[in-house]
């Protein structure tokens, strides 16, 4: 079976449909699946829901699709970066579901280990617990949440092989290998692409098993959320390099 697909639009070809969920993998704008996130917008596809830490920002990530209002529904825990995430929130034309980052982590992970609910004391007598089964163990209360399973799972991976097991280089590592498994299908790019064997067997954090296709994007765009900076001072500067930098 050959899981190697030569673009993103090949990649996602017969598998999106109006009204579907999707899952984006990412944290903030670092190691978001940013080429198949332009594919799904040049597709069309509308009415999506869509299961993402955030929204990305506006014109980047998440935020194209915004842009287009392909997106009827997020299910997140941060939006504070988008301005017409906020702006089309507040004129009812966008649903949010907000959970906790670790009760979304934790619904993510449990649909990809097929567990259909769980227990939380997490937002426990908050809104967050409105509407929601509530049980009492060992003299403390939880509330019920359930597993999150998509239509389709999009990630990033640093490294790859053909096979569709998968590497992830630091903050990526976050949402990206829960939402591979959460997927009914998934769909991964991958900045570097081996041959099977390539990679240590102790290093894969995905394996093939989980990903059904996947596209080789070598330079793919790397972008930065807030850029801090601050003014280099002599103890700054390189070696040799003399006077203020």
């Amino acid at each position: 079976m050959n899981k190697v697909y030569a673009d993103a639009r090949s990649a996602l070809a017969g598998l999106l449909k109006d009204g579907m969920t999707i899952m984006a993998g990412g944290f903030g704008l670092c190691g978001i699946p940013e080429t198949l996130i332009l594919a799904i917008r040049d597709s069309g596809v509308k009415n999506l829901t869509v299961v993402s830490n955030n929204a990305g920002v506006d014109g980047k990530g998440l935020g194209v699709l915004l842009d287009t209002r392909q997106i009827k529904k997020m299910i997140s825990s941060y939006v504070g970066e988008n301005k017409t995430f906020m702006q089309q929130y507040l004129a009812g034309e966008l649903e949010i579901e907000f959970n906790p980052q670790g009760t979304l982590a934790e619904r993510i992970r449990a649909g990809g280990a097929g567990i259909p609910a769980f227990f939380t004391r997490t937002g426990v007598g908050t809104k967050i617990a409105e509407g929601k089964v509530e049980q009492v163990f060992d003299g403390h209360r939880y509330i019920m949440e359930r597993g999150l399973v998509a239509d389709l799972s999009i990630v990033h991976a640093y490294k790859g092989d053909s096979e569709g097991n998968l590497v992830y280089r630091k903050t990526a590592r976050n949402f990206n290998p829960p939402m591979a498994t959460a997927g009914k299908v998934t769909v991964a790019e991958v900045e570097h692409l081996v041959k099977p064997g390539e990679i240590d067997p102790d290093h894969i954090v995905t394996p093939g098993i989980f990903v059904q296709r996947l596209i080789h994007v070598p330079n793919g765009p790397k972008y930065i959320e807030q850029r801090t900076v601050r003014k280099r001072t002599a103890a700054d500067a390189p070696a040799g390099a003399g006077g203020d930098v």
